[in-house]
């Protein structure tokens, strides 16, 4: 029996004790022998992170991607959906004006035929290097007679109604036209002022040599096309 601060305590527990504590000091230090690689892992994961090395290549290649797949995409839409054209003169007017810009889709007329009073983008055909822009009068089978400042189709009495047009028409000589199968009469809608079918070598534009139909314009306003 041990007597420690003036307590009786057993001598057996008293070794317990200490040895106790021994125990719990050794526990509590470690050496680096003692720390796992799990640990070592867990700690090297919360160090400040390196500040990477600007690499111009790699920024220079990417911008690069971006530009090719931008132009790629805009070649497929001026190719095959869209087609963009500048107006160059007064032939149009009021519909398109003089330097307008309009957009027309080449996709208008794969399944189904151009229709009288559509504006279209077209071939010139005395150039075809040449883009028109006319609105389609007369269609295939068609006969068309202009006389007395009016157009009259298929031999009717009646003429044609055409509320597009900039001003009345000055009479003129009288004409007259047989559009041939798949082909069609393009006439201005500033018609006293418009070079169109009235003065072509080739009178007729053929179906396939329509590019697109005209459907807004975007500079210098957006408005669609009537």
């Amino acid at each position: 029996m041990l007597s420690v601060k003036g307590k009786r305590i057993p001598t057996t527990a008293y070794i317990k004790e200490v040895e106790d504590s021994k125990m719990n000091e050794e526990r509590d230090y470690r050496g680096p022998e003692d720390i796992n690689e799990s640990e070592v892992i867990e700690q090297e994961t919360w160090k400040v992170p390196q500040k990477e090395k600007f690499d111009w290549k790699k920024e220079l290649w990417e911008w690069v991607k971006i530009i090719v797949s931008a132009a790629a995409i805009a070649l497929i839409l001026n190719t095959f959906i869209i087609a963009n054209s500048q107006v160059p003169s007064g032939s149009m007017e009021n519909t398109i004006m003089t330097n307008d810009r309009v957009i027309g889709s080449r996709l208008s007329y794969l399944f189904e035929d151009p229709e009288r009073g559509d504006v279209v983008i077209f071939h010139f055909p005395d150039n075809e290097k040449i883009y028109y822009v006319k609105r389609v009068v007369g269609l295939p089978g068609e006969t068309v007679d202009i006389y007395d400042g009016h157009v009259y189709l298929n031999g009717s009495e009646e003429p044609f109604e055409e509320p597009y047009l900039r001003e009345p028409m000055i009479p003129e000589e009288p004409m007259h036209f047989e559009v041939p199968e798949g082909c069609y009469l393009m006439l201005g809608d500033n018609r006293n002022y418009s070079a169109d079918a009235r003065v072509w070598q080739n009178t007729y534009v053929k179906k396939e040599k329509i590019v697109a139909k005209v459907l807004f314009r975007y500079f210098p306003k957006i408005s669609r096309i009537k």
